[in-house]
């Protein structure tokens, strides 16, 4: 766990697609989802489908924050974890299920153009 009083730096969350079981009518595989802090930059990002963020919602927060991956239970190590779409797929529907690597990085101040 962090250190109660001390604030958590900025971060960004790179989602990528690792694996698709079935098929995705909005992802390929190494397609991205990006996420600076809160916000989803759209030319950094593929389509947001609100399957997949209804999957990562829960979690996307406390990661941001600073909890690590392996603390929520998402992977082996704090910076690096894995979630899926709720869609099974075959035969139970026509979609798939996206398998996700949610990789944290801390957030770069931005560089005005001068």
């Amino acid at each position: 766990m962090k250190d109660a009083g001390k604030k958590p730096k900025a971060c960004t969350i790179t989602a990528t697609v690792k694996n698709i079981r079935g098929t995705c009518p909005i992802y390929k595989p190494n397609d991205k989802l990006v996420f600076e802090g809160f916000y989803v930059p759209p030319r950094q990002s593929s389509p947001v489908c609100i399957h997949a963020l209804s999957a990562m919602n829960t979690l996307l927060s406390p990661f941001l924050h600073g909890v690590g991956a392996d603390e929520l239970g998402i992977g082996s190590s704090p910076d690096i974890g894995y979630l899926q779409c709720p869609d099974p797929g075959p035969p139970h529907t026509p979609g798939g299920t996206v398998i996700f690597e949610l990789k944290r990085m801390e957030l770069r101040p931005r560089r005005l153009k001068s």
